[in-house]
């Protein structure tokens, strides 16, 4: 497993806002959707492409294009959807499909409730929104989720991880080339509540309300 660390001042900027209590909820949407598509400016480094030839108003050329079976975006349900918006602005031509899973908040256990996935992911890069990296437990079960459907290269983007969910991923994933974490920061620890810590909160509700 890769982990990504972006180090950029308007990665630290905007996510310093994010993480400010007094920042209302439309506000916190615009700033995740601008980190989001900075962060995704990164992920998509090693995207799959291939030549392709143009010609131009002057001449002929050979540039390149994504190549097929196209990426697919899969946003963890429901804080995922909050970065969705900012990771198809990058990748417009992607497919999305959507993933739900729940932690049950005394295990800490992730388990899947709903999916909108192909059966067959073989030969696809996927993307994969979760904007809290805390115990890996989601991830984990989302990652592998993908895996076991064939998939052949899963990035993993996050506004935040705490080092203990790094740590469960490295075991998880230890040796696998083809899984990659990027982050705008690691953070100091969970407390006992599973919250990073300094954290944001819960981003889903600092997204979309208390529901």
């Amino acid at each position: 497993m890769r982990l990504l660390v972006i180090d950029h001042p308007l990665v630290a900027h905007k996510l310093t806002a994010l993480r400010d209590a007094g920042t209302d909820s439309p506000t916190f949407r615009r700033l995740a959707d601008e980190l989001v598509t900075l962060l995704a400016y990164e992920a998509t480094r090693d995207v799959r492409v291939e030549p392709h030839p143009i010609t131009t108003p002057v001449a002929p050329t050979v540039g390149v294009r994504l190549t097929s079976p196209k990426p697919i975006v899969v946003p963890i349900l429901r804080a995922g959807l909050g970065m969705l918006d900012g990771m198809v602005r990058l990748l417009p031509t992607a497919e999305v499909g959507f993933l739900g899973l729940i932690r049950d908040e005394s295990t800490l256990q992730a388990t899947t409730y709903a999916n909108r996935l192909p059966d067959d992911l073989s030969g696809r890069q996927c993307y994969v929104l979760d904007p809290m990296l805390a115990t890996g437990g989601t991830l984990v079960a989302s990652i592998n989720y993908l895996l076991e459907r064939g998939a052949d290269d899963v990035t993993a983007i996050c506004l935040l991880a705490a080092p203990e969910g790094v740590e469960v991923l490295r075991e998880a994933f230890d040796g696998a080339a083809h899984v990659t974490v990027v982050t705008a920061a690691v953070d100091e620890h969970l407390n006992s509540s599973g919250y990073i810590v300094p954290g944001l909160g819960d981003a889903g509700d600092r997204l979309y309300g208390v529901v």
